[in-house]
């Protein structure tokens, strides 16, 4: 697992270690010292923890004109012992909602297992982003994290499922994974190949 690197290829675009309205602001990294574990597994360094235990990220892209947000997962997403959802909304989410981000794209391919609980953030994070047209779409999950979402009842606050996977979205802009995101949301559908 420590060669799976977050997606590098849009850095020329956006870095959100050099982004002042990021979470991540002037967060430093050691690419020699890998000290992050998924499953006992070193990941690698250029991950970044947000308070869980078995789940890290990566802010890919954020436009605050457009006002979204493109993040990319790797580990076990366990709300059920580690209250998952509860840092992410806390640590990520909220302070990007502030800076007027409402619209979320979560590249899941990389999730390798998810454990809800109850929705409560779930709900609270749609009730944020909806008032202002916003939305939260899960992209690429795996068949059982998929099946173990929608058993934790997160359709009516998440898009995810058949029209969100199987998406080849390294090869594109930024711009468009976004626009094509926003028409599958908006029933507009057209897929990336």
């Amino acid at each position: 697992m420590h060669d799976i690197e977050p997606h590098y290829h849009w850095r020329d675009e956006y870095v959100a270690s050099e982004d002042k309205q990021s979470p991540f602001y002037r967060r430093k990294y050691d690419e020699f010292r890998f000290k992050n574990r998924v499953y006992n597994y070193f990941i690698h360094p250029q991950w970044d923890e947000f308070g869980s235990s078995t789940l890290y990220l990566k802010v890919l892209f954020a436009d605050y004109d457009e006002g979204f947000a493109i993040i990319e997962l790797i580990g076990e997403w366990n709300d059920c012992l580690h209250n998952d959802i509860k840092f992410l909304k806390r640590e990520v989410i909220d302070p990007m909602v502030e800076t007027g981000i409402y619209k979320y794209i979560l590249i899941c391919e990389n999730v390798l297992n998810f454990h809800g609980s109850d929705d409560s953030y779930y709900e609270e994070w749609y009730e944020d982003v909806a008032e202002n047209d916003g939305w939260i779409s899960f992209l690429n999950t795996l068949k059982h994290v998929e099946e173990e979402m929608r058993d934790s009842r997160l359709r009516p606050y998440v898009h995810f499922g058949e029209l969100y996977n199987d998406l080849n979205w390294r090869p594109h802009k930024p711009q468009t994974v976004f626009e094509v995101i926003e028409g599958l949301t908006q029933k507009k559908v057209r897929r990336l190949y």
